[in-house]
């Protein structure tokens, strides 16, 4: 009897936990409106902002409020000045694996509020294998190292399969942006204000 309920109370409790399993994610922002601001100074926010976080700007056209990054690769653990990896999976993921992320952001008029939307895409290299005749050349796998210096090179016919698997889009990072991009926006309205109030 007392294996049965002991049984039972296990069985139970796997339910339970497999039910708190399933979390719901987090909402993120992907655009942030203001009342007050002009096309003008929110482009130059978007710009000095993601300047700010070392992407370096591919295109941006001030007149359609559209701004392109280059592909930034993700920070390692021992670049600690960097902000582009947000989260541990996102930390985690850029250490074990090459990422780059490409930024987008559009700024528009909806009704009478600017609206800047951010996408960020994210990308991960992708190397294909070389045979292997021996488990103890493992250190091969994927380039011509050797046990003691290990480096990426390439053979040719690796060159060719080698590219970018896109992951898809880390709101995560669209957040932060938005979120800087918000503070120096509310910085430069203040600015504006203390200057009429002298």
């Amino acid at each position: 009897m007392n294996g049965i309920s002991l049984y039972s109370s296990a069985v139970v409790a796997l339910f339970l936990l497999a039910g708190c399993a399933h979390t719901q994610r987090p909402q993120t922002v992907t655009q942030i409106c203001a009342a007050d601001a002009n096309r003008a100074a929110a482009m130059e926010a978007a710009q000095n902002t993601i300047g700010e976080m070392l992407f370096v700007i591919e295109k941006a056209d001030t007149e359609r409020g559209y701004i392109r990054t280059q592909p930034l690769s993700g920070a390692q653990f021992f670049e600690f000045w960097r902000c582009d990896n947000v989260g541990t999976f996102n930390r985690t993921e850029a250490n074990l694996h090459s990422i780059r992320r490409t930024a987008e952001l559009n700024v528009s008029r909806q009704d009478d509020k600017l609206c800047i939307g951010c996408q960020v895409r994210v990308q991960r290299l992708s190397l294909p294998e070389r045979h292997l005749s021996s488990t103890t050349r493992a250190y091969m796998m994927f380039s011509k190292s050797t046990s003691r210096m290990q480096r990426l090179e390439l053979g040719p016919g690796q060159r060719k399969q080698a590219g970018w698997i896109d992951l898809g889009e880390d709101d995560k990072l669209a957040a932060r942006i938005l979120e800087r991009i918000e503070r120096k926006l509310a910085a430069q309205t203040k600015t504006m204000q203390d200057k009429v109030n002298l």
